[in-house]
C-alpha cells in the first residue's frame, strides 16, 4: 500500500490511481472503518427492500458493495473518480456479482438523472475530500465547494420523498452538519462505536 507523502494527496485523483495501479489487482481490497458484519444491522434497517437502486459513492476498492450484493443487494452502482480502481473492480466481479455496476465517475458532478435512486452511501469518500490544509473550523473554500457539490449531486439523483443519503464517517457533528443539511431534508445524526465513536448520518429527501 502505497501512503501519502502528506493527508492532503488523499483529495487527489493522481494518489489513488497510483496506489491502485500499485496495489495487486486481484485480491487487493481496504476498508477505512467497521466491515459490513459491523454496519449490516444498520443498513438492513436503513435499506428494507432489497431491490433498493443504491449508489456507492467513491466505491475504491472496499468490500462493502460485494458484501451487500452477497447479503441480497444486488442493483448496485458503484463509482469512483480512479479509472484504474473501476476497471479493477469491475474485472474481479463481473462474472460473480453480474448486476453490480462500476462507472468511472466524480461525485461532486454525477452523471445521472434526476431522481435514479433510491440509496446513496458515502463510507470515507467525504472525508477525503476534507484533507485540505486549513483550520477544521472555517475549512478551505475548495473543501466547502467539493463536499456542497457532492451532498448537492447526491440530493439531485435520489428518489424525491423516499431517498436517503447514508454517511458512515468518524467526522464529528460540527465539522459535517453544515454540508449535510438541506432544505426540504431531514437530517439524522446516530452516534456509534464505544472506545472510537463514528457516526451514521442520514439525509431523508
Amino acid at each position: 500500500m502505497s501512503l501519502p507523502v502528506s493527508n492532503e494527496e488523499y483529495g487527489e485523483k493522481a494518489y489513488w490511481d497510483e496506489r491502485y495501479s500499485q496495489e495487486p489487482a486481484d485480491d487487493a481490497s481496504f476498508d477505512w472503518f467497521k466491515t459490513y458484519d459491523d454496519i449490516a444491522p444498520l443498513l438492513r434497517e436503513l435499506i428494507p427492500r432489497k431491490d433498493a437502486r443504491i449508489l456507492m459513492l467513491g466505491c475504491g476498492n472496499s468490500t462493502l458493495s460485494q458484501d451487500m450484493y452477497d447479503d441480497g443487494y444486488e442493483n448496485i452502482v458503484n463509482t469512483d473518480y480512479s479509472s484504474v480502481v473501476i476497471e479493477q473492480m469491475s474485472r474481479r466481479h463481473t462474472e460473480k456479482r453480474p448486476r453490480m455496476e462500476w462507472l468511472e465517475m466524480d461525485v461532486r458532478d454525477l452523471r445521472f438523472p434526476d431522481q435514479s435512486f433510491d440509496i446513496a452511501i458515502d463510507k470515507g469518500t467525504m472525508d477525503a475530500m476534507m484533507t485540505a490544509k486549513g483550520d477544521v473550523w472555517d475549512p478551505p473554500q475548495q473543501v466547502v465547494d467539493d463536499c456542497t457539490a457532492e451532498v448537492d449531486e447526491v440530493i439531485r439523483t435520489l428518489k424525491k420523498d423516499t431517498g436517503v443519503f447514508i454517511y458512515l464517517t468518524f467526522g464529528q457533528p460540527h465539522f459535517r452538519r453544515r454540508f449535510l443539511t438541506r432544505p426540504d431534508t431531514k437530517l439524522r445524526i446516530k452516534e456509534l462505536g464505544e472506545a472510537f465513536h463514528y457516526y451514521l448520518y442520514t439525509v431523508r429527501t
